[in-house]
């Protein structure tokens, strides 16, 4: 089976978006959690009115939300009537990364892959059916792909999901896969089963996954999963950049690199990984 990067138009697409019909009723930790999601995305602080709009609740909740979170630290008001992460919040979640062994040993790897590469490096893990990125290593260039620390992606559309996916038991993903309507974020993204399998039966074979434009348009990302002891993903390491940059040949020699770092990672985490072996032809003759 080729590596790398595959047109998708050559397989069976349908491009679907999340249905918003059969919302649950929220209840008041539902509610708080999403204003508190929301007041930590990227572009802060966040006027209230965008918070009302991001978690589709009225300005009075999300205001009563951000007054209780403003008492105990996990909030402060800003400029503008807006709101921007609390000291509480932020103690909490550097507390958390720097307890994590998995970050430990992943931000040298991060740092090299950047380095080697070119491109910026990042590490996530999933939540649910989505994957939440959690570090990054960015090279010093003139624009910024979207993705940071907090990011959340569908596993199906983004690179270090589907590689995470591509390392499930089959039972397991095809449940996070089994849900009426996959959304899209760009009209690249898979979101036909047929496709899907093929995109991550291609990922498991090659040991890395391809992002082509379905998580963001123009952006390339490569990514392969990392596994424990117990031979569980515990999530995934990956790259991206634009298309001109991150090319499909580009793919083939950066993804032996990235599948290599995802093992030295679950190597010291205890993962009985398989030996390297020689990258496939159109991989330029270099080991992974």
């Amino acid at each position: 089976m080729e590596c790398g990067w595959v047109k998708l138009s050559d397989m069976v697409k349908a491009v679907n978006t999340r249905s918003v019909d059969q919302e649950l009723v929220k209840g008041p930790v539902d509610k708080a959690m999403e204003v508190l999601e929301a007041l930590v995305l990227p572009g802060g602080p966040h006027r209230l009115g965008d918070l009302a709009r991001r978690t589709g609740l009225t300005k009075p909740t999300v205001h009563r939300h951000l007054r209780t979170m403003t008492e105990y630290g996990f909030a402060e008001p800003a400029e503008g009537g807006s709101y921007r992460p609390g000291p509480r919040l932020l103690g909490l979640a550097a507390a958390a990364l720097n307890d994590s062994r998995a970050i430990e040993l992943i931000r040298p790897v991060l740092a090299g892959l950047r380095s080697r590469t070119g491109h910026v490096a990042f590490y996530a893990v999933r939540h649910a059916g989505d994957a939440v990125y959690l570090e990054q290593s960015e090279p010093a260039r003139e624009y910024r792909v979207g993705t940071r620390p907090g990011h959340r992606s569908p596993l199906h559309a983004c690179g270090v999901g589907l590689a995470m996916l591509s390392a499930l038991p089959a039972e397991e993903a095809a449940a996070l896969l089994d849900v009426p309507e996959l959304e899209a974020r760009t009209p690249q993204a898979p979101t036909d089963p047929a496709a899907l399998r093929a995109v991550l039966a291609r990922a498991a074979s090659c040991g890395y996954a391809v992002d082509d434009e379905y998580d963001e348009p123009d952006v390339r990302s490569v990514a392969a999963p990392v596994v424990d002891a117990r031979g569980q993903v515990v999530g995934a390491i990956g790259i991206s950049g634009l298309t001109f940059t991150l090319d499909p040949e580009s793919t083939r020699v950066y993804g032996p690199m990235v599948r290599a770092a995802a093992r030295t990672v679950s190597t010291e985490l205890g993962a009985r990984t398989p030996a390297l072996g020689p990258v496939p032809a159109e991989g330029r003759g270099k080991r992974s």
